[in-house]
């Protein structure tokens, strides 16, 4: 028996929670620990995607809730004893998965891009920059807790009817849960979200300056593509950090992306390696970023680019 944590986003479930819904059901797994205000739209959601239980969690006012979550999972676990728990690889999913480790005394497993829950619980993840695959399996007692790197699943459908929902009482944390929330930011973005683009437009230090990365957003623009970034150019502060694509920034699996101007560094092509086609065009036809890409273009992206603007802007 596996669980599934699931976070709730803008009144809805996490879409990473979503997806390893859709991955585990098949297994069986098909208990949600569900973590926010709630709502019937967001439980049908729930059980659309396979979910026939759901443990409601939710934190009080004001409150991170991250303690408040561990401490009650800590106490359904007694009663129920699952085999394993699945996170997202997510800020609010690390941190409850985190605390509960501390509090269960039981090893976790992060950055897996597959799980496999028959029997014995094994997580596989990525090495060397993605080059290699590994798959680990646990020993000892349960649960085993695990957290999947966004885009590893897709997020399907089952068409499933409501879920039993169940409210579970958070108990006092304590100091450990006495971070309160003060104020929160959401950063303006035009166009698709960089996770759900189907196209993505993406730029590196080849670019030039910040004023280069404006070829991506033009190109971007007829494409009706989101943009993206490699950690370079997000960490010389030419766009924001929700643009970065990458192992320390969003992992992406759109239908075409396009990379200008970036050599293709290992911990960025662990983000978006998995696309279906990728388009490189670098001045350097050495650059690592073509021994990935299905069409590349040996050549300037400020001589290549307004061409395919033009091209584009005169259909």
């Amino acid at each position: 028996m596996a669980w599934i944590f699931i976070e709730e986003v803008s009144g809805a479930p996490a879409v990473v929670g979503l997806e390893i819904l859709s991955k585990t059901r098949t297994e069986g797994a098909t208990t949600v620990l569900y973590f926010g205000k709630g709502s019937d739209a967001a439980f049908a959601t729930l059980g659309e995607f396979g979910a026939t239980d759901v443990f409601h969690l939710v934190p009080s006012d004001g409150s991170t809730g991250t303690a408040a979550a561990a401490a009650a999972i800590s106490d359904l676990v007694a009663q129920h004893q699952p085999d394993a728990i699945l996170f997202g690889q997510t800020y609010t999913d690390r941190d409850v998965a985190g605390r509960l480790s501390t509090r269960l005394d039981r090893t976790m497993i992060s950055n897996g891009i597959d799980v496999s829950l028959d029997g014995s619980v094994g997580v596989t993840t990525e090495i060397f920059g993605g080059s290699q695959l590994v798959t680990t399996m646990f020993e000892g007692p349960g649960p085993h807790l695990v957290l999947i790197r966004p885009k590893s699943f897709p997020a399907e459908s089952a068409g499933g009817g409501a879920p039993t929902v169940t409210t579970v009482p958070m108990p006092d944390a304590g100091h450990a849960g006495s971070a309160r929330v003060t104020g929160s930011f959401v950063e303006k973005t035009e166009g698709p979200k960089l996770e759900e683009a189907a196209v993505i437009v993406a730029g590196g230090r080849g670019l030039g300056s910040v004023e280069g990365f404006e070829l991506v957003e033009r190109l971007a623009a007829p494409l009706k593509a989101a943009t993206g970034a490699t950690r370079a150019i997000v960490d010389a502060g030419w766009v924001p950090y929700s643009k970065q694509v990458g192992q320390t920034g969003k992992t992406v699996k759109p239908d075409v992306y396009i990379a200008c101007g970036l050599s293709g560094a290992m911990q960025h092509l662990v983000g978006m390696k998995d696309s279906k086609m990728i388009i490189a065009i670098n001045k350097d036809e050495e650059a690592p970023i073509f021994a990935v890409a299905d069409l590349g273009i040996v050549g300037d992206v400020h001589q290549v680019l307004p061409k395919l603007i033009e091209a584009l802007e005169n259909r």
